[in-house]
């Protein structure tokens, strides 16, 4: 089974940011790594972890940058976690329950990311770790997000100020003398199993700090599975629409097999490629016509057609009418 782990657009976001701040070529970085320019709008969309990986080592080496992963992940809240994420660890009565929430819901966040939790007698590892990304260089840059993502999550419960004892990295990797310094009394490991960050059993029962009553039961369905690669492009298609849309080689690249192999994929799966590029440009171009008033231009080229003739043709082949008699019938009377 081919995996193509995705993470949510706005993980990539604070790299850019940092990018930006010391007027490094951020688009032209993003471009070569092929990568949306606009970030910012399309935070909720998916991404290629292993090419927003690359970006950041990139961008850290040839901007000169220390500790790249540290500094985005400096720039990380609870308010960036996905808005399902925030509702389900809002809900959770306890953080024993939120993190048991966590580990069933991580891949809102990252299509294949595992978390768990490992106890000993007075501390509890919360571990994480994402498939298909096995020896990949510079993997610290997306871990440092990983554990300052459950950070996060523990302050919920634990106060805004609470720093975790240790800070474990999967890859190899030596934070520097600055980085360090930000937290004296957290120790660093590299080279572990899994990344992860620890907390005393004792705060397994803290209450929510939030005002929320429980929530009965999270099991809507909600949430990608990213564990087959059809699902995981089309999950990471539409933040590409309005800009270059990657190739079929383009994306058997970044899911590290031949071009031949992925469109046996997608073939064994009952689909080809533009069949389903088709299928997530109507998709997305059903929803801005229900959901916002932009224009039909507007919405055509949002949904990657240059030609709106073209656009109206290809709408009316999946619904029959015309992109504006949908809006019609879609709008309240």
């Amino acid at each position: 089974m081919t995996i193509l782990p995705l993470t949510r657009c706005q993980f990539i976001i604070p790299f850019a940011a940092i990018c930006d701040a010391i007027g490094a070529p951020t688009e032209t970085l993003l471009t070569r790594f092929r990568l949306p320019a606009s970030l910012q709008e399309k935070a909720e969309h998916y991404i290629p972890i292993l090419q927003a990986v690359r970006f950041a080592e990139a961008a850290q080496r040839s901007q000169g940058i220390t500790d790249i992963g540290f500094q985005a992940a400096r720039q990380l809240q609870f308010c960036h976690v996905s808005e399902k994420m925030r509702a389900i660890i809002r809900f959770s009565p306890t953080l024993f329950i939120a993190l048991q929430q966590l580990c069933k819901w991580a891949s809102l966040e990252d299509t294949t990311v595992s978390v768990w939790l490992e106890r000993d007698d007075h501390r509890v590892r919360i571990c994480s770790k994402v498939a298909g990304t096995a020896r990949v260089p510079h993997l610290e840059h997306s871990q440092w997000l990983q554990n300052v993502y459950v950070m996060h999550i523990v302050r919920q419960f634990a106060g805004p100020h609470w720093v975790p004892a240790t800070f474990a990295f999967e890859a190899s990797y030596e934070p520097s003398l600055e980085t360090r310094s930000f937290w004296q009394n957290t120790r660093f490991m590299s080279g572990q199993n899994s990344s992860w960050i620890d907390i005393p059993v004792s705060f397994l029962d803290l209450p929510n700090l939030a005002s929320e009553t429980p929530a009965t039961s999270h099991d809507n369905g909600v949430g990608p599975s990213g564990h087959e690669i059809v699902s995981a492009v089309r999950l990471m298609l539409p933040s590409y629409l309005d800009e270059s849309i990657p190739t079929v080689a383009e994306i058997a690249e970044m899911a590290g097999i031949s071009s031949r192999s992925f469109q046996r994929k997608l073939s064994s799966a009952g689909v080809s490629y533009s069949d389903l590029l088709d299928g997530v440009r109507f998709e997305n171009a059903a929803k801005l016509l229900r959901d916002t008033d932009a224009r039909i231009i507007d919405v055509a080229f949002s949904s990657g057609y240059s030609d709106p003739a073209h656009f109206t043709r290809a709408f009316r082949r999946f619904s029959g009418i015309t992109p504006r008699e949908f809006r019609g019938k879609s709008k309240p009377q």
